[in-house]
């Protein structure tokens, strides 16, 4: 699907569109997808610190109950969305009927508020929606209250899934390059936070939220009553997930897979994204293994990143596209506006 948006937002035509549709394409383009710039990676860390002590604090100096109530909140309300997007589509899969029940309603608003503010005037707030968004949307809002009162590790689980797949859906690094600029300065931030200082720690344990995958780690309840969890930042999920996208993504263009139309089950050759995939694996085993055996928490991104930077290198080294995988870029190249000089200098050549 991202790729698909991605060749549109470059003003190509999808083939597979009647004339008409071709047309109502090129008018309105979707807007470029999500796309990392390098100075986006290089403060990724700064700004990821400084969310995370300003989580530290919260929990150190105010009402630790008072914090995860909002959070909790917050995160239920997100969650229905995310969850709302990730079943839809299998509903309507399964369903296809339910696609051909449309609802929509033009609604533009005019403000005359800074666009800063509130955006451009008017704002969209048109609803087209099928009858599988309906009914998931339903069934997310019951399920996100159910969490935000039980819960519970699965659903806690459920929701961080979830969240996973739309950010790795929707969300582009733009290059290899810029990858490993994010992965590189992770790294670094984990080490840090997690072997330098209490913080990391501190707050994935206060922390009641679906910003980690939890394991039991016995189904047996402690002297409390609560089953023993082992956890996993969704950053340790997230991150890497969006550098295996980019690679799979250069896999499907190395070997001219058409982006429309999109089918997510064509089978093309994947070396760069299967030799990563199995470096993730082998760095998320030693992560666990070496926490087992200090009994200690591990920054998962000290193996992770290595493992998966390490892994397609060495592909690219060993098929000689080292060139080829650093010139892969999936960045919109916005036309450049034109000077007076430019325009100074057109209106001379129509004189001549």
């Amino acid at each position: 699907m991202l790729r698909e948006e991605q060749a549109l937002a470059r003003g190509e035509v999808d083939p597979t569109k009647t004339k008409e549709e071709q047309d109502a394409q090129s008018e309105n383009p979707p807007p470029a997808s999500e796309t990392l710039t390098s100075a986006d990676a290089m403060q990724f860390p700064l700004v990821g610190s400084l969310s995370l002590f300003s989580l530290y604090c919260a929990f150190k100096y105010f009402d630790k109950e008072t914090v995860n109530l909002i959070l909790s909140a917050y995160f239920a309300l997100m969650g229905c969305g995310a969850v709302t997007a990730t079943m839809s589509p299998v509903l309507s899969s399964i369903i296809p009927s339910l696609t051909k029940v449309k609802f929509q309603k033009e609604i533009k608003i005019n403000h005359s508020l800074p666009e800063f503010i509130a955006g451009e005037s008017p704002i969209d707030l048109s609803i087209d929606v099928t009858l599988a968004d309906v009914l998931s949307l339903i069934g997310s809002a019951i399920f996100s209250v159910v969490y935000f009162q039980k819960k519970h590790w699965i659903m806690n689980n459920v929701l961080g899934i979830c969240f996973c797949l739309k950010g790795i859906e929707r969300f582009s690094l733009g290059t290899y390059k810029i990858g490993a600029i994010l992965l590189v300065g992770l790294f670094f931030y984990d080490i840090f936070w997690v072997f330098g200082t209490e913080v990391m720690v501190t707050v994935a344990k206060s922390l009641d939220g679906p910003i980690k995958i939890l394991f039991p780690r016995s189904l047996t309840p402690n002297d409390a009553g609560k089953i023993d969890l082992s956890l996993l930042g969704l950053g340790d999920i997230v991150i890497p997930g969006f550098f295996l996208a980019l690679l799979l993504r250069f896999d499907a263009h190395n070997a001219n897979v058409p982006c429309f139309p999109t089918d997510a089950h064509v089978n093309f050759p994947k070396p760069y994204f299967h030799s990563s995939l199995i470096g993730y694996v082998l760095g998320m085993m030693t992560t666990m293994f070496v926490m087992i055996q200090f009994e200690a928490a591990q920054p998962a991104l000290l193996y992770l990143v290595p493992a998966c930077l390490g892994s397609s290198f060495l592909t690219a080294v060993v098929k000689g596209e080292i060139k080829t995988l650093f010139a892969y870029s999936e960045e919109v190249e916005e036309p450049e506006e034109e000077t007076s000089e430019d325009v100074k200098k057109d209106a001379d050549k129509k004189d001549d």
